[in-house]
């Protein structure tokens, strides 16, 4: 810890004009009363004193912003941190922290510009003594973009493959609910049949797509609810595996081993569905040979306490998933192979699982194929306890 001053006697930290850390006149209080120093933050930090003088610069603002503490501490704000809006305009003098309105606390976080092109998210804060006083301190946040840059491209890649899945289907309905209306007569009950069944299944695509963009919304906000009902895996799994055998595939392609007891299940009925449903369609789709479905007890460690839990595995004979992507298997738009998809589907298998308190893995098989493993717990609501 330093002086404000070469040979100045250091006052007491945690009050305007005293000395915290890196020189900073009670910003944060001493490390030996918080514990933690400046550069302990994630965010950059910039403090000025009420000369407008840079007496903080961490270790963040340094990353951020590419200037060196020695470039920075004990110039003017202005000149440590040149920052310019999105048109080009100077942001210090718009915004006038020293000699603005004296009722103004602060500034919104915005995007902002150092020279050379370089983006940060900046947010001020005016410390006065009292409401209208004079400002001691400017206190500036800085976070990278980089992060929100993430974010908007995957909301970019959403929307655009949304538009690519939607226009297919779309193309279709219209065309043959067009040609149905225009030339109804001149079609046999057997075309006009295969015309309309084309458009209820393209119809029941959008409708599938439309549910994973607000399971997606949901899971990303933390909204998707559970309603937790007695579950019986077994009994879902057959119902799945009838399906896939109505649909054309062979019974003896699919194995099911189910090793009891089993403890009682609690769980969202349908979002249960949806996961098997998903699981199985990949497996069908993009494995080879038999399909092993295996519903076990298991534990499930959950805030270090070992629970009861029910894991289903399901694993094909496939050539599996390569080494090098099955950390990216449960991301956004992540496909196993170039046959169709919108890529979500794993991803929301993955946000379900976890809103139940779940586990999902994947490895590959004892046939050498693709093997995903979920894990739930089969405790009962507490509402019910």
């Amino acid at each position: 810890m330093s002086s404000t001053g070469e040979g100045a006697a250091p006052r007491p930290s945690g009050r305007p004009g005293g000395v915290g850390v890196h020189g900073v006149p009670g910003v944060l209080g001493a490390p030996g009363v918080l514990g933690f120093d400046p550069d302990d933050l994630p965010d950059g930090i910039v403090v000025a004193d009420d000369k407008g003088r840079v007496i903080c610069f961490n270790a963040a603002a340094v990353r951020i912003t590419a200037i060196r503490q020695h470039q920075a501490l004990g110039f003017p704000l202005e000149r440590a941190l040149p920052l310019e809006d999105l048109k080009g305009r100077r942001w210090w003098q718009l915004t006038d922290p020293y000699g603005g309105l004296a009722i103004r606390t602060g500034q919104p976080e915005r995007n902002l510009l150092l020279p050379g092109g370089r983006e940060v998210l900046v947010s001020a804060r005016y410390v006065r003594e009292n409401p209208t006083g004079p400002v001691r301190r400017v206190v500036v946040s800085l976070r990278s973009t980089e992060a929100r840059r993430r974010t908007e491209r995957s909301h970019a890649e959403l929307i655009a493959t949304v538009a690519h899945e939607l226009r297919s289907p779309l193309t279709s309905v219209k065309g043959f609910t067009a040609t149905l209306l225009a030339k109804w007569e001149r079609f046999t009950d057997a075309q006009k049949r295969l015309m309309l069944e084309t458009v209820d299944a393209d119809a029941n695509r959008v409708t599938r797509l439309i549910a994973e963009l607000l399971d997606i919304s949901r899971i990303d906000s933390g909204r998707l609810e559970v309603r937790r009902q007695p579950v019986d895996m077994p009994a879902a799994v057959g119902r799945h595996l009838q399906a896939h055998v109505a649909s054309g595939q062979a019974p003896d392609r699919f194995l099911v081993r189910v090793l009891c007891p089993l403890p009682d299940l609690w769980a969202d009925p349908d979002k249960i569905d949806q996961v098997l449903g998903n699981l199985l369609e990949n497996a069908v789709r993009h494995g080879e040979g038999t399909v092993t479905i295996e519903v076990a007890p298991a534990p499930l460690r959950i805030d270090e306490h070992d629970e009861k839990g029910t894991a289903v595995t399901v694993s094909d004979e496939g050539p599996g998933i390569p080494e090098e992507s099955m950390g990216r298997v449960f991301t956004r738009f992540w496909r196993g192979s170039k046959r169709g998809g919108t890529g979500l589907g794993l991803y929301i298998v993955k946000g379900i699982v976890e809103a139940h308190g779940g586990t999902i893995t994947v490895g590959r098989g004892p046939g050498g194929g693709a093997q995903f493993r979920f894990i739930l717990p089969v405790g009962a609501p507490a509402y019910l306890q």
